[in-house]
C-alpha cells in the first residue's frame, strides 16, 4: 500500500496530538536528552543554599506541629513550590539588574525539593517528638514511676550531642538500602508512587507556566507569608501567661473553651487544613466531638468509681490514662489493618509478576505500552546510574558504625540486636517502598512499632522500655528514609533529573537535617514547657510510645480499670471502619471517616481540629466560586500561612530564652 504525503501528514498530526496528550498527563514537555544538563550541573550552590533555607524553615514548622499536636503531613508539594518561588524571584531579579544568570531548570527545582524534603523529614520522623522524647525523665515520670513495667531509672536525659550522633547513625543507612532495587521499583515494576508523581506534575507545570502566573504566585506567597508572620508577632504581645492571648479565645463560650472547643487563631493550622484532604479534617473534628464533647465529660463523672478521685487528671491511672490508651487502640487498629492490607497487596502483586515472567517488562500494571516519552525518561534514569557497590558498601559501613555506636550510647542495646535489625531491614524497606508505590501509604511508623515490640520483649522488663524505643527509631528511620528516597526518585524520573543528583541531594539534605532537627528541637525544649499535658506543648506521641514500650514488657496489666474492654472496642471500630471504607463505592467511601486522624484530638484537644476544618471550608468555598484561581493559588496561600507563623516561632523562642515576657495578658473569665 502506497502512503501518500497527505496520509503521512495526517498520521504524523495524529501521532503528534497523541504524544501531546501523553505528555500532558504527566506534565513533561518534549525535551531532547542532549539538552538535559549533566548531574554535576543539576546540583548547584544556589540550589543547595535554597534547599537548606527551605529545609530549615520546614523543620521549625514540623517540630512545632510535632511538639504541640503530634500532627505531621506531606510538605513535598509545598517545598517544590517554595523552591520555584525563591529561585524564580532570584533569577528574574538578577536579570532585571543586567547580570548574566544560569537558567532555572526543572531538574534544579527537583534537586532543591529533594534536598529540602530530606532535611525536614528528619524533624518529622526522627523521633524527637515521639520515641526519643519518650526517653527523658519527664515522660518517665508522667507515665507513672510506680507503673508496672516502667522500670526505675529507665530514662536518658536528652542532649544535643548524642541525639545528633544517633540521627546520623540510623538515618544514613536508609539512603543505601534500596539503591540496587531502584530500577526494578521505578522502571521495571512501573510503580506510580502517587506523591512523587504529583510533585513531578507540579514541577513540570511550574516550568511550562507563563511569567504572569508565576508572578501571581510569588506576590501571593509574599503577601500571605508577611501577614501570617505579623499576625504571630501581634498575638505575642497578649500572651504574658500560658492561658492568655488569642490562642485561648473562648469562641463558643467558656464551657466549650474548658472542653478545648475554641478557635485559637493559628494560621499554621488553618494553612495545614487547606493542604490536607477534607475527609482528614472532618475525621479530626469527629474525633474531637467524640472524645472532648462526649466521652471525657462522661468519664469525668466516674471519678471515684473507675479511678481514684484524689489523683490528678494527668496521672496515667486517672482520666489521662484512658485518653492515651484509647488513642493507642485507634492508632493500632488503623495501623494494623493498613499494614496487613499493604503487605497483602505487595505480596499479591509480586506473586503476579513472578507468574508473568514471560510478559514484556514494557507493559505496565495497566497493560499500557511504553511511549516515546517513557523510553526517554527511562534512558535518562539509567544513563547516569548509581553503581551497586555504592549501596552495598554504604549499607555495610553504616551497619558496622551502628553496631559499635548504639551500644555505647545505650547500655540497654546489645550489639547483636543491631545486627538482627539490619538483617531484616532491607526486606522491610522493600515491602514498605513497594506498598507506598502502589498505595501512597508510607507504613514506616508501623514497621517501627514492630521493632519496638520485638526488641522490648527480647530485652526483658529491666531494659525493655529503652531498648524498644531505640529499636523503634532504628527500624523506622531505615524504612522511612529509603521510602522517601524512592518517592523522590520517581519525581526525578518524571522530571528527567539524574539519579546521581537526586542521591547527592538526598544525602546533603539528610546531613543538614541531622544537624538542624536537634537544634530546632532544643530551641523549643529549652524555651517552652514541652511535654506538659496541660500546656500548649503536649508532645502527645512521647507518652504514647513510652506506654507502647511498657505494654510490650508488662502486658495488659498496665491498663486502668475497664480500659481493656474500651480499647478492644475502639480497636475493632478502627478495623471495621477501614473494611467498610475499602468495600464501599468511591461515592460513599469518601465520606467515611478515617480512624487515625480521629485519634489525634483524644489527647491534644479539639481546638486544632476547628482550625483544620476552617482551612477546608476556605478551600471548598474558593473552589466553588473561582475554581481556576483556587487551583493556582491554594498551595501558595497555604504555604504562606504555614511558613509565616511557623517562622515567627523562632524569634518567639529566642525571646523566651532571653526571659523577655509579653507586656499584656488577655484572658476571659465568667462575669
Amino acid at each position: 500500500m502506497q502512503i501518500t504525503p497527505e496520509v503521512a501528514m495526517n498520521a504524523k498530526e495524529r501521532n503528534g496530538r497523541r504524544e501531546i496528550e501523553e505528555r500532558e498527563e504527566v506534565g513533561v514537555e518534549r525535551e531532547d536528552s542532549k539538552r538535559i544538563p549533566p548531574w554535576t550541573k543539576q546540583v548547584t550552590v544556589r540550589g543547595m543554599v535554597t534547599s537548606a533555607v527551605i529545609g530549615a524553615i520546614y523543620s521549625v514548622i514540623a517540630m512545632k506541629l510535632n511538639l504541640s499536636t503530634g500532627l505531621s503531613f506531606n510538605l513535598n508539594v509545598s517545598a517544590a513550590l517554595l523552591a520555584f518561588i525563591f529561585l524564580r524571584a532570584y533569577t528574574k531579579g538578577l536579570e532585571k539588574m543586567g547580570f548574566p544568570v544560569t537558567p532555572f531548570t526543572r531538574q534544579e527545582n527537583t534537586m532543591i525539593q529533594t534536598c529540602a524534603v530530606a532535611c525536614y523529614s528528619i524533624a518529622v520522623s526522627g523521633g524527637l517528638g515521639s520515641y526519643l522524647l519518650a526517653l527523658n525523665k519527664k515522660t518517665y515520670e508522667l507515665t507513672g514511676v510506680d507503673t508496672p513495667g516502667n522500670t526505675p531509672g529507665s530514662y536518658k536525659e536528652l542532649k544535643l550531642g548524642w541525639i545528633t550522633g544517633y540521627l546520623f547513625v540510623v538515618c544514613f543507612v536508609g539512603l543505601f538500602v534500596l539503591i540496587p532495587l531502584r530500577k526494578i521499583l521505578i522502571i521495571d515494576y512501573k510503580l506510580t508512587f502517587p506523591s512523587g508523581m504529583a510533585t513531578a506534575v507540579l514541577i513540570n507545570g511550574f516550568h511550562h507556566r507563563g511569567d504572569k502566573d508565576a508572578g501571581k504566585q510569588v506576590r501571593g506567597f509574599v503577601k500571605y507569608f508577611s501577614g501570617s508572620f505579623l499576625w504571630g508577632f501581634f498575638q505575642w504581645f497578649y500572651t504574658a501567661k500560658e492561658t492568655c492571648g488569642f490562642a485561648q479565645f473562648p469562641t463558643f463560650g467558656l464551657k466549650a473553651w474548658r472542653n478545648t472547643f475554641y478557635f485559637d487563631f493559628s494560621m499554621t493550622f488553618v494553612g495545614t487544613g487547606m493542604i490536607l484532604p477534607h475527609i482528614v479534617n472532618i475525621s479530626t473534628l469527629l474525633g474531637a466531638v467524640l472524645s472532648w464533647g462526649v466521652m471525657w465529660p462522661l468519664m469525668g463523672k466516674l471519678k471515684g468509681e473507675w479511678y481514684p478521685a484524689n489523683l490528678p487528671e494527668s496521672s496515667m491511672k486517672s482520666l489521662n490514662g484512658y485518653k492515651i490508651f484509647l488513642s493507642i487502640a485507634l492508632l493500632l487498629g488503623d495501623g494494623l489493618y493498613n499494614f496487613i492490607k499493604v503487605v497483602g497487596i505487595t505480596c499479591w502483586n509480586i506473586h503476579g509478576r513472578f507468574k508473568q515472567k514471560g510478559v514484556s517488562l514494557a507493559m505496565d500494571m495497566g497493560g499500557q505500552t511504553k511511549t516515546v516519552d517513557d523510553a526517554k525518561k527511562n534512558e535518562v534514569f539509567i544513563r547516569e546510574t548509581i553503581p551497586m557497590w555504592v549501596g552495598a558498601v554504604g549499607y555495610i559501613l553504616f551497619t558496622i558504625i551502628s553496631t559499635i555506636a548504639l551500644p555505647l550510647m545505650f547500655h540497654e542495646i546489645k550489639w547483636y540486636y543491631v545486627i538482627v535489625a539490619y538483617i531484616f531491614a532491607p526486606s522491610l524497606a522493600f515491602c514498605n517502598a513497594y506498598g507506598a508505590g502502589l498505595t501512597d501509604i508510607n507504613m514506616a511508623y508501623n514497621y517501627g512499632k514492630v521493632g519496638l515490640f520485638a526488641l522490648a520483649a527480647l530485652a526483658g522488663k529491666e531494659h525493655g522500655v529503652v531498648a524498644g524505643l531505640v529499636a523503634c527509631g532504628l527500624v523506622k528511620s531505615v524504612v522511612c528514609v529509603s521510602c522517601v528516597l524512592m518517592q523522590d526518585m520517581k519525581t526525578g524520573h518524571l522530571t528527567l533529573t539524574s539519579p546521581r543528583a537526586m542521591m547527592v541531594s538526598q544525602a546533603v539534605g539528610t546531613a543538614v537535617g541531622c544537624v538542624v532537627a536537634p537544634l530546632c528541637f532544643f530551641l523549643f525544649y529549652n524555651a517552652f514547657d514541652v511535654g506538659n499535658p496541660d500546656g500548649e506543648w503536649k508532645a502527645p506521641y512521647a507518652v504514647i510510645y513510652r506506654n507502647l514500650a511498657i505494654i510490650s514488657v508488662q502486658g495488659l496489666s498496665a491498663l486502668p480499670l475497664h480500659c481493656l474492654q474500651l480499647c478492644g472496642g475502639f480497636f475493632a471500630f478502627a478495623v471495621v471502619v477501614n473494611i467498610v471504607k475499602d468495600l464501599s463505592r468511591p461515592s460513599i467511601s469518601k465520606w467515611i471517616p478515617m480512624p487515625m486522624p480521629m485519634a489525634m484530638p483524644f489527647i491534644v484537644g479539639a481546638y486544632f481540629a476547628i482550625d483544620l476544618c476552617l482551612g477546608s471550608l476556605v478551600v471548598f468555598v474558593w473552589q466553588k466560586l473561582k475554581p481556576e484561581k483556587a487551583k493556582l493559588m491554594v498551595p501558595v496561600v497555604a504555604s504562606g500561612l504555614i511558613c509565616g507563623e511557623g517562622l515567627w516561632t523562632l524569634p518567639a523562642s529566642v525571646l523566651s530564652l532571653a526571659k523577655v515576657k509579653p507586656p499584656i495578658c488577655m484572658k476571659f473569665e465568667a462575669s
